[in-house]
């Protein structure tokens, strides 16, 4: 009874003074009695504690995490900033649950959970002591195992600003072939986690990209418009590091998209160690650095040198910086398993030093973090510099370019771009059919597995091979469990019950629905906000087929044979021996079926069969004519004797643009990687071994000779049907090429198929589709920035340093994640190639393109992962398929076809089958939205939110002055997107969805050249406005969530 009577207002007491901000208020009116409960709540909360109650309180009457509540430092004193931290990769050398539980010491002594138990610990030990966490995926996965001892322990180190949460994406992604897409959704997650779980205390301040291998502008302006007072970077290229050191601009304003202004700066700090202590000063017990030894009596006694020669390496640090105050990064990999290890030898370091202020001594040592440190620059009140290119590409040495991971595991690339897609369908449907919890949490599970697949060990395909192969294990548990979710969501917006099919091998032609069938219904669902013209493509065996849409109508179609190279891929195992091609129109954010039937007749319909002609061409002295294909709008003309491209006519401008295609490979260097001279090519680096060709020290044109053409078989063939036509081209026995033109299409597909990479020759090889054209390019061309913005790249060539280029080649690739093209300015004419994942491209001569589809390589560059980047599948060398859709066309109208078609192909339609019986409606269609979304206007997400609120995401995806009429403003009714619910609230939110806008108040500072200061906008919308039409400038990203009732 006596515990009944304690417990019972225990409950009460606690409630009012630990679970209420505002808590003040109660404690005037407090009784004798209610502080006797208050003084045995707490004596029975420290006893769970496991500690004596020291008379302290244990919740805090208000936050303590903000900006004022950091260490000051002390005027006129260099003052030191120590930051602990730990940089937990989402797999790398293990995999993400290896790296978590601490899984095969053997490879690496990691274990996460450990990292966090250990940490904690060390806080609660000394107060004074600070700690930061990046990696929301790990942080989420430890704190759903802990009691909710632990979750109010933390909440209170979080609260106190002791614990801090950096950056906060799900993993810290990869930022050169990460889609801005992906960058977004890793972001949102993660951070509302964060938030969900700890309020303004657990939001990020700061971005931290400290072990990405280059860093894009895209970005930069995704972190801004997140609300980031900073980002701070670690990896830049070696020769960009000397100069910023030697003018102390290692800190600066990095104007990040000019479309949006100043809204889109962000205050940038790149780290003087990378990421790593200074040098001989890691305390960890992965390190094998002396601890400071402080008793005089020992032996081995060395606190006067490790203080002197730590004081010695700030001193130095501090000579590359522009203020009073420093950074130093106390962390590395892994580090803090056993954290009170780090932090003793930390307690040392600092009360050692600060006593010599007693002496003279200027420098002033102390705990703090990147927001903190951050906050004392924009105290000081200096003038910045700005930087308005971007971090690519990276070198740590002069023969040691971070190039050949745009490129490296195509399959994973690929695999990452059509889940990420799908992920934004899955969304979609689960949001406009309002599906349950259950449902969410498969959406979830394919979120999170995205979320990992950014990590920049992971899309970068530098992972080994068999964390690669878990990650791609992830990707497709998320894909199956959004499968169930589209059936379940398709289901019910249509009031059907269908056992709706998937087909995930239609990269290889592949699918068992459409093999053996009599009547099958296909539903296609269109993700975007305007209606289009799907190209569909299926596998199908040789018959004839009836293909019929809405009432019934007949939909063209054609059957082609597939080429004798996709026959042969190995590990193929189906019946297909022919594709059927036809046009699906599709309404915007919904879905149309059509009825595909295989007749029972015999005979042929060959007016809608393609004919195929094979060719091993013979130099003819009588009939050397070259031959064509072409449409209303393209026509190709082809060698007669190789079937290689000639020439490219634009028949709307009548401009000819003569041009070649050839596939080539560089050989990767094979040095041991001991010094610099020798550097082997590996999974991060691309270093062509020109020795059979141009010497390295060649710089220039002359580049682009070192490559290996590889010369065709004089084999090809020639595809002419009523819906597509083909000309087929074997190069050799490992590498072919479909070069495809539709009705009425404005652009070329060039399919190719490249593998098994053969290594038998003893040359790991870096695979090249080379373009060549009659271009006057000027050393200038243009590659995107994570799919997004046009960056201009000059042919060996820095912005802000002279470079000193000791790999033409190498030092000349960019990341390519959807664009790259030439212009010739005086023609007036572009030439663009899109992308259908990820790509290392380059100019290395005047009107030239190239971009690298695959490597398979013979030996590891020593940068971590300690082995080839040596793909195999089915037992031999991996082989992949991709796509290079080509545009040439009038500058003036090239960016409103490549924007256009960029989004189409993103956003690849989603394909079902269905075995339909009589009963069923077999064509039918559904629209979410009243009016199609304008045309440079894209949903870039549609999802269930937080109870009963949505969140969409509206881009404009033209940059200011493309096109004349696309680039300018537009405005959208967000009730006519769901036109089926109704708005009832609208609130601007943070990019990543998260916070509203008009809360956010960044940082404010002084840089130079000045430019009009521009007034944040904060939407259009007080928190609880119903209006619900929208305006979007171009580039702007903008994000809202909506309280909605389902319409009756």
């Amino acid at each position: 009874m006596m515990v009944v009577l304690v417990l019972q207002p225990f409950r009460s007491a606690f409630t009012r003074i630990a679970g209420n901000n505002n808590n003040i208020k109660y404690t005037s009116n407090f009784t004798m009695h209610s502080l006797l409960q208050v003084l045995l709540c707490f004596i029975f909360w420290s006893v769970c504690h496991g500690k004596p109650y020291d008379g302290k309180k244990e919740f805090h009457d208000g936050e303590k995490c903000g900006y004022e509540f950091c260490p000051k430092g002390k005027p006129n004193m260099l003052n030191v900033h120590i930051v602990s931290h730990t940089h937990n990769d989402l797999g790398w050398l293990k995999t993400v649950d290896q790296y978590y539980y601490g899984a095969k010491s053997s490879v690496q002594i990691a274990g996460v959970q450990y990292i966090l138990d250990s940490v904690v610990e060390a806080l609660l030990a000394d107060r004074r002591r600070r700690f930061i966490y990046v990696e929301t995926g790990f942080f989420w996965r430890w704190w759903l195992q802990q009691d909710d001892q632990m979750h109010h322990t933390v909440h209170r180190l979080v609260n106190e600003g002791r614990l801090e949460f950096i950056s906060g994406g799900w993993s810290m992604n990869d930022e050169a072939a990460c889609h801005y897409a992906s960058i977004v959704e890793n972001f949102a997650w993660g951070l509302r986690k964060l938030n969900d779980t700890f309020s303004s205390c657990g939001r990020p301040k700061i971005g931290w990209q400290i072990d990405p291998f280059g860093h894009s502008r895209e970005h930069a302006s995704i972190s801004a418009k997140m609300g980031f007072d900073g980002l701070f970077l670690g990896r830049i290229d070696y020769q960009d590091k000397e100069k910023r050191q030697l003018t102390k601009t290692m800190e600066h304003i990095w104007e990040a998209n000019p479309a949006l202004g100043s809204d889109a700066d962000i205050f940038t700090a790149i780290l003087p160690n990378v990421y790593y202590p200074p040098p001989s000063f890691c305390f960890d017990l992965l390190c094998s650095d002396p601890p400071i030894m402080d008793d005089p009596r020992l032996e081995d006694y060395n606190l006067d040198e490790r203080v002197s020669t730590f004081m010695k390496l700030i001193n130095e640090q501090a000579q590359n910086f522009s203020t009073n105050h420093l950074i130093v990064t106390m962390g590395n990999d892994f580090n803090y398993q056993q954290a009170h290890v780090w932090f003793k030898n930390l307690d040392k370091l600092i009360k050692y030093i600060n006593e010599k202020q007693n002496n003279g001594s200027n420098m002033n040592l102390f705990y703090s973090t990147p927001s903190c440190y951050l906050y004392a620059l924009n105290q000081a009140n200096v003038t910045w510099t700005t930087k308005a290119d971007d971090f690519f590409p990276y070198a740590s040495g002069n023969h040691t370019y971070w190039t050949g991971y745009f490129t490296s595991r195509p399959a994973l690339k690929e695999w990452k771009r059509e889940s990420s897609a799908f992920l934004q369908t899955c969304k979609q449907i689960d949001a406009l059919a309002q599906l349950g919890p259950e449902d969410q949490k498969d959406v979830n599970i394919l979120r999170e597995a995205l979320g990992v697949a950014q990590h920049h060990d992971a899309v970068t395909g530098t992972a080994r091979q068999d964390v690669t192969d878990d990650y791609a294990v992830q990707l497709h548990r998320g894909i199956v469990e959004c499968h169930e979710v589209v059936k379940a969501g398709i289901n019910k917006l249509s009031n059907t019950s269908a056992d709706y099919k998937f087909c995930t091998l239609l990269n290889i032609s592949q699918c068992k629905h459409t093999e053996k069938f009599t009547e099958i219904q296909i539903l296609v669902w269109n993700p975007i906000g305007r209606t289009r013209n799907a190209q569909i493509h299926l596998p199908v065996e040789d018959a004839t087929y009836k293909i019929s849409g809405a009432g019934g109508v007949d939909i063209p179609y054609q059957i082609t044979p597939l080429s004798k190279d996709v026959l042969s891929i190995p590990g193929r195992n189906t019946t297909a021996t022919h594709e059927i091609s036809f046009r699906a129109r599709l309404p915007p954010i919904g879905y149309s079926t059509c009825l595909i039937q295989k007749l029972a007749k015999k005979e042929k319909d060959e007016a809608r069969r393609a004919e195929v002609f094979a060719k091993r061409a013979k130099r003819s002295a009588v009939d050397d004519r070259d031959f064509t294909i072409q449409n209303d709008f393209i026509s190709l003309t082809f060698d007669q004797v190789t079937g290689s491209l000639k020439s490219l006519t634009n028949l709307e401008t009548q401009t000819t643009l003569a041009i070649n295609q050839t596939f080539g490979y560089y050989e990767g260097s094979v040095g041991n990687n001991t010094k610099e001279d020798w550097r082997a090519t590996g999974a991060y680096i691309s270093r062509p071994n020109c020795a059979t060709g141009k010497k390295n020290q060649n710089s220039g044109d002359d580049a682009s000779s070192c490559l290996r053409l590889l010369t065709g078989n004089e084999t090809y063939e020639i595809v002419k049907g009523p819906y597509v036509q083909e000309v087929r081209q074997y190069i050799n026995t490992w590498v072919s090429q479909t070069v495809r033109l539709l009705s009425g299409s404005r652009h070329v597909d060039f399919e190719w198929q490249v593998g098994p990479i053969p290594l038998s020759d003893g040359i790991g090889k870096e695979v090249v589709s080379r373009f060549e054209t009659s271009l006057s390019s000027k050393g200038t061309f243009y590659t995107d920035s994570n799919g997004r913005q046009t960056i201009k790249r000059t042919r060996n060539f820095r912005p802000t340093f002279e470079l000193s280029n000791t790999e033409p080649i190498a030092s000349n690739y960019y990341p390519v994640v959807n664009s790259i093209f030439l212009e010739d300015e005086e023609q007036g004419n572009r030439l663009t190639v899109l992308t259908d994942r990820p790509q290392g491209g380059s100019s290395l001569k005047d009107g030239q393109l190239e971009l690298m589809v695959h490597r398979r390589l013979l030996v590891d560059d020593w940068l971590g992962v300690t082995e080839p980047l040596n793909e195999t599948g089915m037992g031999e060398g991996l082989v992949v398929r991709g796509r290079h859709h080509l545009i040439f066309t009038k500058s003036a109208k090239s960016a409103r076809r490549h924007r256009m078609l960029v989004h189409d192909h993103y956003a690849a339609p989603s394909i079902l089958f269905n075995t339909v019986s009589d009963k069923q409606e077999k064509q039918s269609s559904y629209s979410a939205v009243s009016v199609s979304l304008p045309d440079n206007i894209h949903l870039l997400s549609l999802e269930q939110w937080k109870g009963s609120s949505l969140l969409i995401r509206l881009e404009h995806i033209f940059e200011p002055d493309e096109d004349p009429v696309l680039s300018q403003p537009a405005t959208v009714d967000l009730q006519n997107i769901v036109r089926d619910m109704k708005i009832t609230a609208v609130q601007e939110m943070t990019i990543d969805g998260n916070i509203p806008l008009d809360s956010v108040h960044r940082l404010n500072w002084n840089k130079v050249d000045e430019r009009q200061p521009k007034v944040p906008e904060v939407g259009n919308f007080e928190k609880t406005d119903a209006s619900t039409t929208v305006t979007l400038k171009a580039m702007e990203i903008r994000t809202f969530q909506l309280q909605v009732q389902t319409a009756n």
